[in-house]
């Protein structure tokens, strides 16, 4: 089984970036967890602070992959390119957030992504990505 991570913006400052919210380590650190957890899973990552290259992204794995994990950071609340770019491939989206967007700012509660993607996993830290990765099986 073959699995694409695919983070968002500021995702990329994982470790350092509000501690308190998101942890101390970086994503490349968690990652090396996650690979050695389901060794029979290839898992590839995908970082971007720009919009459309995470469209990008989820379009080329349309048929490569069995599942996306989608953490589109800040794009969560405001993207409806993504949420059509998840409507309009067969690869199933998973929508994960470390924190648990309900509970933080108002705004943060609306994600155009949700209503397209298989299902939400959020505020687990890190381990909703562990969470999203067995939702495919």
């Amino acid at each position: 089984m073959k699995i694409l991570i695919v983070n968002g913006p500021n995702l990329n400052l994982l470790g350092k970036r509000e501690p308190t919210i998101y942890g101390n380590i970086t994503f490349e650190e968690y990652l090396l967890h996650l690979r050695a957890t389901f060794p029979e899973v290839e898992i590839d990552y995908f970082q971007s602070n720009i919009e459309g290259e995470l469209i990008d992204a989820i379009q080329q794995a349309d048929g490569n992959y069995r599942g996306v994990l989608l953490n589109a950071g800040g794009y969560t609340h405001t993207s409806v390119a993504l949420g059509d770019t998840i409507g309009g491939v067969s690869v199933e989206v998973v929508e994960v957030h470390i924190s648990s967007i309900l509970a933080r700012e108002d705004f943060r509660h609306v994600s155009f992504i949700a209503p397209k993607c298989k299902g939400s996993i959020m505020g687990f830290g890190l381990d909703s990505y562990k969470l999203a990765i067995q939702s495919f099986y």
